[in-house]
């Protein structure tokens, strides 16, 4: 076996056990401690795993987002993203006042959108033309600065008319989830996020499977402000005790589903 496909065997076994040590991998390919050794300090060097005394752990930590439009073009996600979003759509009734976060499965919800007589509140600029084009949909674009890469507004201005607004529901998509909470990279932003929770009377968080076990630099907040959270696929144990402590009703989309 050459070294890139037990390299890529190592980080299989790291996603599902979330540690793996030198006789661990000299068991599951037949090689030595040495060529074991070089292994891990090769992904060390890729940045792909932490080293740990005899072995190896995932990094916790993420710093890496992928811009806006990447994201939209993620073949991977998108299927799920759209399921996501058709079901979160599915939970706005007529009339309901709404704020929608500059998130892509958040987007997609806001292209499933049928029902009428919506004020809308959004800092994305995409959400606010593709709504812009719908019938029966009022459109309130905060002002602030815009983030080029993943095409958002925030900032002072943001925060500022954001305090002026109550609505029903706030659907939004998060960076990363864990029992602790929802994290994101960016503090500023991580501010706007916390005042729209603040804003509406039931948050729905819009999460595919990718986003939980992730923990990145900033913290937004604890589970203890979400009602709602839809997701492609059934959480892992520890994080679904952790949902349901929180009283959190769990709905799972497919992809399949129209």
């Amino acid at each position: 076996m050459y070294q890139e496909e037990r390299l890529i065997g190592i980080l299989n076994h790291l996603e599902q056990n979330q540690r793996i040590n030198i006789e661990t991998i000299c068991e599951l390919f037949d090689v030595s401690r040495d060529t074991a050794r070089r292994d891990i300090i090769r992904l060390e060097e890729q940045g792909s795993i932490l080293r740990t005394r005899g072995g190896a752990i995932l990094p916790t930590l993420s710093n890496h987002v992928a811009n806006y439009s990447d994201r939209l073009r993620d073949e991977a996600t998108t299927e799920s993203k759209k399921a996501i979003g058709r079901m979160a759509a599915s939970l706005i009734h007529e009339g309901d006042y709404l704020l929608l976060d500059a998130s892509t499965t958040v987007q997609y919800a806001a292209e499933s959108i049928h029902t009428h007589g919506h004020v809308v509140v959004t800092n994305s600029i995409d959400i606010a033309d593709i709504l812009n084009r719908k019938e029966g949909i009022d459109v309130h674009l905060l002002g602030g600065k815009l983030h080029p890469e993943h095409r958002l507004i925030y900032g002072a201005r943001a925060m500022e008319m954001l305090g002026d607004y109550h609505v029903h529901k706030l659907l939004l998509g998060t960076c990363a989830i864990t029992p602790d909470g929802l994290t994101n990279p960016y503090e500023e932003e991580g501010f706007l996020v916390r005042e729209m929770m603040r804003r509406a009377d039931q948050v729905i968080l819009l999460a595919d499977h990718t986003k939980f076990g992730k923990r990145q630099f900033n913290r937004i907040s604890g589970l203890e402000t979400i009602d709602i959270i839809i997701t492609d696929e059934e959480p892992t144990v520890e994080m679904k005790e952790a949902l349901q402590r929180h009283e959190i009703d769990i709905l799972v989309a497919k992809g399949d589903e129209r």
